[in-house]
């Protein structure tokens, strides 16, 4: 029994050789895997990259059994989603795989992405990985809303005509924008079918191109950690990390945990409340489209709707209110800045020549412009993060007092974005929208002020 099991270790090393000798497999497993070292002390929120990517692999997955049933046809693809819960079996189940999915992708993507802001993640040097996370984030956004007309119901039709709509407020181009997007002069069969081939097909591809891009730049400087230090600056006789572990078996068998975790709420709500009281899926997309009968509220889906109220709080008002803060701080600036004449002079011109463009320019475009710019800032954070540690743990009260408010302004913002515009709504997202931009043109200043905490020499690890 002994030789026969020694023959056998024998031919898998011999196969391994021949794989090896024409594909890596054995030296891309060691530097990814078995010999990736990571911190050991990551804890809970660094379990949602890994999930982002589960999520992604079961959107691929379910999004193929999909395809197989659906029609890209105006006149057919309400009815044949319809087939797919009804008729298809088990259609139903992975019908609401996917469109959980879609909102689990989100919020595994928005966690991961705020442990990045706690911890540093996107600074030196590790900003090419944040960038390119920021590029999934808009691949992200632009599938989900592709994917969001296919159903072919009332609140997809009318979601994709008024944000489709928005580009026509982009100078010269919008219209021509606007008719190429949709491929028609209204949202038609062509629109359909364009948004199926690019939901399917081309950003699929490009998420997955992203995520391989966004896990080669991760797995080249190495991964960050709750202290924000490197871990390589501790090296032991053999030159391994002293508070180092390798990612396999030791993170993987952690992320196991994660991933039992979040099936648990998943499935949970897949199986009991997949529509979760209309923020997952919206009632008025069980009725198929109809362009002659608007929704009494049209609002996109959760995962949108903050960056969707800062386009609604972009009033008249709220134009003059940035045109005489524009004046306001440029007099400030002129006034107390100790800079020489000539700066002086340029900050009371800028000041002026915000006014005029505030004073003279449309809510709406300013609100597609606004939009736009709140997710642009995130790829601007590695340039405006000016704080000497990077983790949260040491890091001064502005910064934490500033993040507490954006995060509380980014929900508010949230759920003004679900509900019906009133005027006492307008105005509180008005307020949101103004904290959500402070965070980010403050952020140089309130992360170079106050006392920050040393960093240690070692990652701080309390084993269990």
């Amino acid at each position: 029994m002994a030789i026969h099991r020694h023959d056998n270790h024998k031919s898998a090393n011999a196969f391994m050789q021949w794989v090896d000798d024409r594909f890596p497999a054995t030296k891309v497993w060691n530097e990814h895997l078995a010999e990736y070292w990571a911190a050991k002390n990551f804890n809970f929120w660094y379990y949602f990259g890994s999930l982002a990517i589960l999520v992604l692999v079961i959107q691929l997955l379910t999004g193929i059994f999909l395809t197989m049933h659906y029609k890209p046809d105006a006149q057919l693809a309400f009815a044949s989603v319809e087939y797919i819960m009804r008729d298809v079996p088990y259609g139903w189940l992975v019908r609401y795989l996917h469109s959980t999915g879609a909102s689990m992708f989100f919020v595994v993507v928005y966690l991961h992405m705020f442990r990045g802001i706690i911890y540093g993640s996107h600074r030196e040097p590790r900003e090419l990985v944040w960038l390119i996370g920021c590029v999934i984030f808009v691949a992200l956004m632009a599938e989900a809303f592709m994917g969001y007309l296919l159903p072919w119901g009332n609140m997809s039709y009318w979601g994709a005509q008024v944000i489709i709509s928005l580009f026509d407020v982009i100078p010269y181009f919008g219209p021509i924008l606007t008719e190429w997007i949709r491929g028609d002069f209204v949202i038609s069969d062509a629109t359909l079918n364009r948004f199926f081939a690019f939901h399917v097909i081309l950003l699929p591809l490009i998420l997955v191109a992203l995520v391989f891009l966004h896990l080669v730049a991760l797995h080249h400087v190495g991964s960050n950690n709750p202290d924000g230090i490197d871990i390589f600056e501790n090296l032991d006789e053999n030159g391994k990390p002293v508070d180092g572990v390798p990612f396999f078996p030791h993170i993987v068998i952690k992320d196991l945990i994660g991933v039992c975790g979040f099936f648990m709420v998943y499935l949970g709500i897949v199986f009991f409340w997949p529509d979760l009281g209309g923020i997952f899926l919206e009632k008025d997309n069980f009725a198929p489209a109809n362009p002659l009968q608007t929704p009494p509220d049209i609002v996109p889906l959760w995962y949108f709707t903050p960056f969707y109220s800062i386009l609604r709080a972009s009033t008249e008002t709220l134009l003059v209110f940035f045109a005489w803060s524009s004046v306001a701080i440029a007099i400030l600036a002129a006034a107390f800045a100790k800079v020489d004449l000539k700066y002086k002079i340029g900050f009371v011109v800028v000041g002026a020549i915000a006014w005029f463009v505030f004073m003279n320019s449309s809510g709406k475009a300013w609100g597609v412009i606004l939009m736009g710019s709140a997710i642009v800032c995130f790829f601007l954070l590695p340039w405006l993060d000016r704080s000497p540690v990077k983790s949260i743990r040491y890091r001064s009260w502005p910064f934490k007092v500033a993040l507490t408010l954006f995060l509380i302004a980014f929900f508010i913002l949230g759920y003004l974005g679900m509900n019906a515009p009133t005027p006492v709504k307008t105005i509180m997202a008005q307020v949101c929208t103004c904290i959500y931009f402070a965070f980010f043109i403050l952020m140089p200043w309130f992360t170079s002020i106050g006392q920050t905490k040393p960093e240690p020499d070692r990652v701080t690890y309390d084993a269990h």
